[in-house]
């Protein structure tokens, strides 16, 4: 069954149990018929006051009530799906299953760890299904769900390869002139960099400086509900091997950026990255990373790139697009949860943006 979904393999699994963030608890789950496996499920629990910080990027009122709300009223957040990820990486199901059944059955099992973890002190506040497409969305229009608020977040920006280039080139050529100029401008400020793809041993001897990258990065985001483990790219090259790319960027030897993909089937999946921000400006160092791995994508013959959620503008101005994700959400007080349509957006606050079209 996982094997559709690298993030739901027992590789994947490892690497979350091996080095999963300090505030994050995993359980796997196994959906039978009798004796008979038929799903498997992810769930996390995160608990948000082990955060020194959320972000420090945005300080504004809407910031501030925002910290304030989930730190006093949503602090243990039980996820149904992967919160590490963007895309629906919480279950997958044997084709004869129905899926309004298993989706009753996950609802039953999710009570069920809610009330496992509040046997041990740990009272979930929030619970989310996370990352679905408008058509699998539709599924959950079940009883069991009706309490649930519906709600869509950032899209997700998928790049998808046209079947007619074979080489970056041709992907440049597709370009408008203003974006092709962009494209020509960007790869200058780059012809000292070199590029290196990195193995385990390699990852091991940078891996202060690599978190150090990472950390710069992931503090400055507008919201944060994790921090990855120092040790997580590591064992991520162990356990993944030649399905986890690690691409380093140095000036004159030194580290000053990376960036990582993920191998699932015909989609490259990209994951967490770092830079020196000074440094990032200066190159276009970000923009370059995603012409490499649109690059990467088009010469390996993959279908489509899965950018995810943060820097949408300037990912729809390399040509992804973006397509519109939902969730579920429930708050264990009933008061607080009939309000979450007026509370949410201050939980995951609009960001405005505007869309790009950099083809001819």
């Amino acid at each position: 069954m996982a094997a559709s979904n690298i993030f739901l393999s027992k590789d994947y699994l490892e690497v979350l149990e091996t080095s999963a963030p300090k505030n994050m608890f995993c359980y796997y789950i196994g959906l039978f018929d009798d004796t008979r496996l038929v799903g498997i499920l992810l769930s996390q629990f995160l608990d948000l006051n082990q955060l020194e910080s959320y972000g420090e990027r945005d300080r504004c009122i809407k910031t501030y009530i925002r910290n304030f709300i989930f730190k006093n009223f949503a602090s243990h957040v039980l996820f149904v799906g992967n919160n590490m990820l963007t895309g629906q990486n919480a279950y997958v199901f044997s084709q004869d299953i129905l899926r309004e059944k298993a989706l009753v059955t996950i609802n039953a099992a999710t009570i069920d760890l809610q009330n496992q973890l509040q046997s041990k002190g740990k009272k979930i506040h929030l619970t989310s299904y996370k990352d679905f497409g408008e058509e699998e969305i539709k599924s959950f229009e079940l009883a069991d769900y009706q309490k649930h608020y519906v709600f869509t977040t950032q899209p997700n920006m998928l790049f998808s390869i046209h079947e007619t280039w074979n080489s970056e080139g041709d992907y440049v050529n597709a370009l408008s002139k203003k974006y092709r100029d962009q494209y020509k401008r960007a790869r200058k400020k780059i012809l000292h960099l070199e590029k290196k793809k990195m193995n385990l041993a390699e990852i091991i001897a940078l891996e202060d400086a690599i978190y150090d990258l990472y950390f710069h990065v992931a503090k400055n985001a507008p919201f944060n509900t994790f921090f990855l483990a120092k040790n997580h790219f590591r064992v991520f090259k162990e356990k993944l091997k030649d399905k986890f790319l690690f691409y380093g960027y140095f000036e004159n030897g030194k580290l000053i950026g990376f960036n990582t993909l993920i191998k699932n089937g015909k989609t490259l999946d990209t994951y967490f990255l770092g830079y020196d921000d000074a440094v990032q400006k200066e190159k276009m160092l970000y923009l370059n990373m995603l012409y490499d791995m649109i690059g990467y994508a088009i010469n390996k013959q993959y279908d489509s790139i899965v950018f995810g959620r943060t820097a949408l503008e300037i990912k729809s101005a390399v040509g992804a697009k973006p397509i519109k994700m939902f969730g579920l959400i429930e708050h264990s007080n009933r008061f607080v949860n009939s309000k979450m349509s007026i509370i949410f957006p201050y939980l995951e606050p609009e960001m405005i943006w505007k869309e790009r079209n950099p083809f001819k």
